[in-house]
């Protein structure tokens, strides 16, 4: 099936038979990919005394509760509530679910003994294009990515230079192959997270932070449609499903 969609007054057509998920799906595992020092996710029957509401356990349905944290334990998308004394809803604030989206592949740098991302690189991967996302893809890019257990790991993280560029260069959507945007242990400074959102000065409410992504390694840099599709959780972040659809020449 193939979608007409209409982006500043120029018609733009994506296969929509042809989605690339970059989302990370959460499995009640200990390999399920984790960061900030949780316990795994799990996904577990409810009980009703000692009788287990399972199918397998004689039940007619299955009826399982599922224990996560959004930030820790997968691909999730946060608004500014995340780092706002005022807890604002990322379900009240994105409204709008199609964008168009720039995949750029970034080789980290050295820093200081850390991996970061500078604002050169990006400047270099975007150049003058004009988008409303992001998509950061890290390398090396291994399948590794996708059951990692990053606490105490201190990973990769984007300097606060390459956040600020990207909010004045008018990206509303980041999105991001790590656990975080800012450095594991920073005493709670989060230096790219206020960066991007302009907590000095007018909060940016319709723009949001996506992490925990896995961008394969078959899927090319370039200008993509991005569908980013969240659960409607009344809560700072919720899971995410983004999803990228080639631009039909």
């Amino acid at each position: 099936m193939i979608a007409t969609i209409q982006y500043k007054s120029r018609n733009r057509q994506i296969d929509l038979t042809q989605p690339i998920d970059i989302s990370i799906p959460l499995r009640a595992s200990k390999n399920n990919v984790n960061a900030w020092y949780v316990d795994p996710p799990t996904i577990a029957p409810v009980k009703d005394g000692e009788f287990m509401i399972a199918v397998k356990h004689g039940a007619c349905i299955n009826f399982n509760t599922v224990n996560f944290n959004p930030h820790a334990h997968g691909t999730h998308t946060e608004c500014v509530g995340h780092i706002t004394e005022d807890v604002h809803s990322i379900n009240t604030h994105l409204k709008q679910f199609f964008f168009l989206a720039e995949v750029i592949t970034v080789a980290p740098e050295r820093l200081n003994g850390d991996s970061v991302i500078s604002k050169k690189q990006i400047q270099f991967a975007l150049g003058n294009k004009k988008r409303d996302a992001v998509v950061i893809r890290t390398i090396p890019n291994t399948t590794e990515k996708l059951s990692a257990q990053y606490s105490n790991t201190n990973p990769t993280y984007m300097l606060e230079e390459a956040a600020l560029y990207l909010k004045e260069k008018g990206i509303k959507h980041l999105l991001v192959d790590l656990p975080s945007l800012d450095k594991e242990k920073d005493e709670c400074m989060l230096l790219a997270h206020n960066a991007f959102w302009n907590t000095s000065g007018k909060l940016r409410f319709d723009a949001t932070i996506t992490e925990f992504i896995y961008v394969p390694n078959h899927v090319e840099d370039g200008t993509y449609f991005l569908n980013l599709q969240i659960a409607p959780f009344e809560n700072d972040a919720s899971p995410s499903k983004p999803i990228l659809y080639k631009i039909l020449e």
